[in-house]
């Protein structure tokens, strides 16, 4: 135990002696999760509008109006022929051009039915799917206005009930994006650190000769792999404390579910972490290529995680291929216990998977790992 001791201590001096590697530590990740929090999101807002008003009247200039209210779209141009609007879209002055046909208003009144075209900028499909949302909401909503206000009703005839939604939105009452994202970023950061650190550090100590110092001391490789490691346990459980309080004070992020919990869940999830950073280190021998083959699998675990994008989107091979990520269970337990006030049965089947997951990876990487006397 002592030694095991004497080489944690030696390995946080190590850490702090290094100047330039603290603010990497501490600061980056803090800036990072202020920072992609509030970059990060799915919204779309500011959305570029221009429109053909081929009718020129009150009905056409109201509907023109309701866009120009909403929140989503920047009313910015009334273009005068198809043929100047198709040329800002291609120009990119414009993401969406809605054309008011002829005798809009009059063949409302008369036949009670009309069409309107929005030609919409896709190169983005998920942008332009909810921009099509968008503009269907507000026509159908001036669409309701129209009825009342153009078309005549008389006393034989029954006018239709109009339905009203009244949605309950839970777990996220505000719909606030940030909300949903800053527990994934929380887990993209702590992920990131301690894989890249403990990754390196075997690494770092082969470049600069003290490994084969230590291998001929009779110090055993349980005790050397303890030391090494658990500094950097120490140092991602301290970066998810400092997160959770930046995501309350500075996010407000809501916290229903149990502390204890999250910190128990995610110290089995270091250990997944540090495990796969310690495989990576054994068969590499420099500090670049480590980096290089860290940055690999971060990038493919990050991306299926669901983090950014759903899983039940994913086809179906890529679901199953999610079923051996780590970051997807992190993901899942950290806003299961934030957002909904899971427990510890609620959270079982990801905290059993993400331990059987720990103690692969450190059999592996303890097998993997070769002292030479």
């Amino acid at each position: 135990m002592k030694t095991i001791l004497y080489i944690i201590q030696k390995e946080f001096k190590q850490i702090f002696r290094n100047k330039g590697m603290l603010p990497i530590i501490f600061v980056m990740p803090l800036l990072q999760l202020i920072i992609l929090s509030n970059a990060a999101t799915f919204e779309v807002k500011n959305i570029k509008f221009g429109y053909i008003d081929n009718d020129h009247t009150s009905t056409s200039r109201a509907l023109v109006e309701k866009f120009n209210a909403s929140t989503y779209f920047n009313v910015l141009n009334n273009f005068s022929s198809e043929a100047i609007a198709s040329s800002a879209m291609l120009n990119g002055e414009v993401d969406v051009v809605l054309e008011i046909p002829l005798y809009f208003e009059r063949n409302l009144q008369k036949d009670k039915y009309n069409s309107l075209g929005a030609t919409i900028n896709a190169i983005d499909g998920a942008t332009a799917g909810v921009i099509n949302v968008y503009v269907s909401q507000i026509i159908q909503q001036f669409n309701q206005h129209l009825k009342v206000d153009l078309f005549q009703i008389s006393d034989k005839q029954v006018q239709a009930s109009n339905i009203n939604t009244i949605p309950l939105f839970w777990y996220n009452k505000t719909l606030n994006y940030k909300t949903y994202m800053v527990p994934g970023i929380l887990v993209l950061l702590v992920t990131m650190i301690t894989l890249f650190l403990s990754g390196m550090n075997i690494v770092r100590e082969k470049e600069i000769g003290t490994l084969e110092q230590i291998n001929v001391t009779p110090i055993k490789k349980s005790q050397f792999i303890i030391g090494k490691l658990f500094p950097f346990w120490v140092i991602g459980m301290g970066l998810l404390t400092i997160g959770l309080t930046i995501a309350k004070l500075i996010f407000n992020v809501p916290m229903l579910g149990s502390l204890p919990l999250m910190y128990v869940y995610t110290s089995i999830y270091i250990l997944v972490v540090l495990g796969i950073g310690l495989f990576i280190s054994n068969f590499t021998e420099t500090q670049q290529q480590a980096m290089f083959i860290s940055w690999f699998f971060t990038v493919i675990f990050i991306l299926m995680s669901g983090l950014f994008t759903p899983i039940e989107s994913m086809p179906k091979w890529a679901q199953i291929i999610t079923e051996f990520n780590p970051i997807k269970y992190f993901v899942e337990v950290m806003r299961m216990v934030m957002l909904k006030g899971s427990g510890l049965m609620d959270i079982f089947p990801q905290l059993l998977k993400t331990l059987l997951y720990a103690l692969i990876m450190n059999g592996l990487a303890v097998w993997s790992y070769k002292k030479t006397t």
